[in-house]
């Protein structure tokens, strides 16, 4: 009977001593596990505005009896159409491509070849009908374009972005009073991305300084995800 009294005065100095330690608290940690209470909605945000400026491409193509010949006819011509339009107030000037190909006759051999250059320019849009005359008259016989952009897109984004917010915001608003909840706290804000699609203009412009170069308007987007916590 002793040794029985012993064992069991042991066996409760050994939960003693668990306690004193400290048992792991499994109401706290099935807390922890619980999902967080959280609405999760997107939002887009758009601005309107009036695009400034317009990028074009000018190209020449010229033939010779040899390659050479093709080519240095070509760095000519475009030598002075790259001066003409940096005359007419042409900005950002950049080499596109450059091309030379040989040309067969209907026998299959080469009668002459072809060199192809192309340059971009960059002009207010108001000045996009001068830079045509202007590359034209020095002898570019490739006009594409213009692509139509806003000097100001940044501006234009970080605008699009808060009312991107806004929108989220509002239909968060709705959804949580629809199951009787109400908004807490943003816990998280994910930038989809931004979207604002040059104009291009619909057919290659006539060459001459009647060319009308109407620039619209263009919409500047942002895409969010917004993360609000629930009361």
């Amino acid at each position: 009977m002793r040794r029985l009294l012993l064992a069991v005065t042991a066996l409760f100095g050994l939960v003693a001593l668990a306690g004193a330690v400290g048992l792991p608290d499994l109401a706290g940690a099935q807390d922890a596990l619980e999902p967080t209470d959280s609405l999760t909605v997107s939002g887009v945000g758009t601005v309107k505005s009036v695009p400034d400026e317009a990028q074009m491409s000018f190209g020449v193509e010229t033939r010779g009896a040899t390659a050479k010949a093709a080519v240095a006819a070509n760095t000519d011509a475009m030598r002075r159409v790259v001066n003409a339009l940096r005359q007419a107030g042409g900005r950002e000037i950049a080499t596109q491509w450059v091309s030379v190909y040989s040309i067969s006759g209907e026998t299959g051999s080469v009668t002459e070849y072809s060199a192809s250059n192309s340059v971009s320019a960059t002009s207010d849009t108001g000045d996009a009908a001068a830079l045509i005359d202007a590359a034209t008259g020095a002898g570019a016989n490739q006009v594409s374009g213009p692509g139509l952009t806003s000097s100001n897109s940044e501006e234009l984004y970080r605008q699009a972005l808060g009312k991107a917010v806004d929108e989220a915001r509002l239909r968060a608003q709705v959804l949580a009073r629809a199951a009787g909840r109400s908004l807490g706290e943003i816990t998280s804000i994910v930038e989809g991305g931004a979207s604002e699609p040059p104009i291009a203009y619909a057919e290659r412009a006539a060459l001459d300084s009647s060319t009308p170069i109407v620039p619209g308007t263009q919409d500047t987007s942002a895409m969010i995800s917004v993360t609000f916590s629930l009361r």
